[in-house]
């Protein structure tokens, strides 16, 4: 959380959306990467469990401790840049908020970003973090390189071609592995872009789907639920200067997209049975928007309405069938939802424990209003998610466990058997890591972890 003050007392901690909670005997805050590094044998040491927390927006309990909280605020920044290259290599707390903006500053940017920016490098990246742009992969794949700091005090420094077994469970990690300490991310030249959001029916938006996708270099839509309407949003690169002072852009992503979302989504709480007519209020208020900017912030959107959110990849040609039948399932339960449903469209990635592991994907998500009851709504989708090789953003609620996990990711065994060498006294695991990655069973040894031999084939 971005609240967050180093303590050695006892302090309790929650994520964005109040969904974990925790009491950290610590909250560590290192002021120096020698610190971080120094610190993180000694608690290893000490058999102390660690944890690191950017702006805890998990929905899982994946940055949850009841020992020492790492919070990288302190080591945040760009390191260097080199535009010839196009690399820039960034402290791993760096928020990417701030990053969008001291990159801009050597003329660079990252190539895709998600609708959030609050959230650090490391950790976007951990969780498999992802916008939307069929030729463009999770934030994970911008990743050429990092260094990481082991429980052991060893500094391992990674990419494709120095221990490659490493970097490919590095780059979405969960931080089971260790403390990310800096990012070498590919970057491109500052872009601008032109972005247009309008309502339009859905049925429309389906039957054109596979031309937004080609034709747009960014698109996204939202269904809200019990209505016929989704609001589409395109992004594509432009000439175009940036627009001057869209005052009633910044007018309907601050008021109308969240103080007025807000006041709609309490009634909706308060009572419950009003969602749907919410819902049908929310589509008749999405208004057109036209607007150039630079890339970085146009991207992310304000989010001040605070909700629960499951999000699932599917294969992309199974798109179609699993929102159709999420719209039935809807039809049919009438759950008291007014929050839209997400679909977003990723370029298959040869990351190990990305959701977008060989696969050209979509990514569905599901949110329910923080304060009202979601476990029935998320609990009547999920099955229709995993029916078709659904695989969770690592961020977001779901019920997986290890044996369904390995069943859907390949490298799963490669990917215990690099956690088990690096961290073979579980520093950085908690509870639901342990469960999650089924961390006591035992691991047949890796062969080539080490060994100079080149990483199992992708």
């Amino acid at each position: 959380m971005g609240h967050l003050k180093s303590t050695n007392k006892p302090s309790r901690w929650q994520n964005w959306s109040d969904s974990v909670r925790g009491t950290p005997k610590q909250i560590w805050m290192p002021k120096r990467d020698s610190e971080l590094i120094e610190g993180i044998e000694e608690h290893a040491r000490e058999g102390r469990h660690m944890r690191v927390v950017g702006d805890g927006h998990s929905f899982t309990p994946l940055a949850q401790t009841d020992d020492v909280l790492i919070s990288l605020d302190n080591l945040q920044g760009i390191i260097a840049v080199d535009p010839d290259r196009g690399t820039a290599v960034v402290r791993a707390g760096t928020r990417l908020k701030l990053l969008g903006d001291q990159l801009q500053k050597h003329g660079v940017a990252q190539e895709n970003l998600g609708d959030i920016n609050v959230q650090s490098i490391a950790g976007a990246i951990s969780t498999g973090t992802h916008g939307t742009g069929v030729r463009f992969g999770s934030i994970a794949t911008q990743v050429v390189g990092l260094t990481l700091a082991t429980a052991s005090g060893e500094l391992i420094r990674c990419s494709e071609t120095e221990r490659p077994d490493v970097f490919k469970v590095a780059q979405v990690s969960l931080g089971a592995l260790g403390v990310i300490v800096d990012v070498t991310l590919r970057v491109v030249p500052a872009k601008r872009l032109h972005f247009v959001s309008r309502r339009e029916r859905v049925d429309n938006v389906l039957a054109n789907l596979d031309r937004y996708k080609r034709e747009n270099s960014h698109f996204e839509f939202f269904w809200m639920p019990y209505t016929p309407w989704a609001q589409v949003k395109f992004l594509n690169e432009t000439d175009d200067p940036p627009s001057p002072g869209n005052v009633f852009g910044t007018l309907n992503k601050i008021v109308l997209e969240n103080g007025l979302y807000w006041l709609l989504s309490e009634t909706a709480r308060i009572a419950p049975p009003t969602s749907r007519t919410i819902s049908r209020i929310s589509a008749l208020g999405i208004a057109s928007v036209s607007e150039t900017d630079y890339s970085h912030r146009l991207f992310a959107t304000p989010r001040v309405v605070k909700f629960q959110e499951m999000e699932y990849n599917i294969p992309a040609e199974h798109f179609p069938v699993v929102l159709a039948e999420i719209r039935a399932v809807m039809a049919r339960e009438k759950f008291n939802v007014h929050f839209p449903i997400e679909c977003r469209f990723v370029h298959g990635d040869d990351i190990w424990l990305s959701p977008a592991y060989q696969r050209e994907s979509a990514y569905i998500a599901i949110h329910m209003y923080k304060g009202m009851p979601y476990e029935r709504y998320f609990r009547a989708i999920e099955p229709i998610y995993q029916q078709y090789g659904g695989r969770p953003h690592w961020g977001k609620m779901h019920t997986l466990d290890a044996a369904t996990l390995a069943a859907r990711y390949p490298r799963w065994d490669y990917f215990r058997r690099v956690r088990a060498a690096l961290d073979p006294n579980g520093a950085f695991l908690n509870d639901y890591l342990r469960r999650l990655l089924d961390a006591d069973a035992p691991i047949t040894p890796a062969t080539s972890l080490y060994s100079g031999e080149s990483s199992p084939a992708q």
